[in-house]
């Protein structure tokens, strides 16, 4: 398992050792011993998956008080993946790592606790899978302005995406509860 930090050196792309033959690949998409070796000492407490259609962008969430620590992927299609920083102290603080992450790279991202998160499917459908260190708390959960020009976050849209209620009226920046 190879990890390397990102422009926000707390956010690591993870690219697990592949191995293929004509049957097919295996890979170990989770090794506890490998993470921590890599600095993720994390505890996950709950795998979620969801599956979605192209141009529907989900996020950008987070909770305010039970940060979740998040390692995401994608088990089929692909995904515009987006973390941003909401850590005042942080010298990174309203900065963002996007990457794509897909069926075909294999490729996934440890998200620390005290970052909003979201997701854009570039592909006609893409399954989404994702281990959190804390539980979701409906009444924590915080939605970050997805399109907040103070983010300049370059989603790769040719037209609108398909967005819930909730995100299309998220928060900007300057006025979103962020982490100490």
């Amino acid at each position: 398992m190879q990890v390397t930090p990102t422009a926000i050196p707390d956010v690591k792309l993870i690219e697990p050792r592949i191995f293929g033959d004509a049957r097919g690949f295996f890979f170990e998409s989770y090794n506890r011993r490998s993470l921590a070796a890599a600095g993720i000492a994390a505890e996950f407490v709950q795998d979620n998956h969801s599956r979605s259609h192209r141009r529907v962008l989900r996020g950008l969430h987070y909770q305010i008080q039970h940060p979740q620590g998040k390692l995401v992927r994608v088990s089929a299609g692909a995904v515009f993946d987006v973390a941003v920083d909401l850590r005042r102290a942080s010298p990174t603080f309203g900065r963002h790592v996007a990457v794509e992450l897909s069926a075909e790279n294999k490729k996934m991202l440890w998200i620390p606790p005290g970052f909003a998160h979201g997701l854009l499917v570039i592909s006609e459908q893409a399954d989404f899978l994702y281990k959190t260190t804390d539980y979701w708390y409906a009444d924590h959960e915080r939605t970050l302005l997805w399109n907040d020009p103070a983010l300049a976050i370059r989603w790769p849209l040719t037209e609108a995406p398909i967005l819930n209620a909730r995100d299309a009226a998220g928060t900007a920046l300057a006025a979103a509860e962020a982490y100490r």
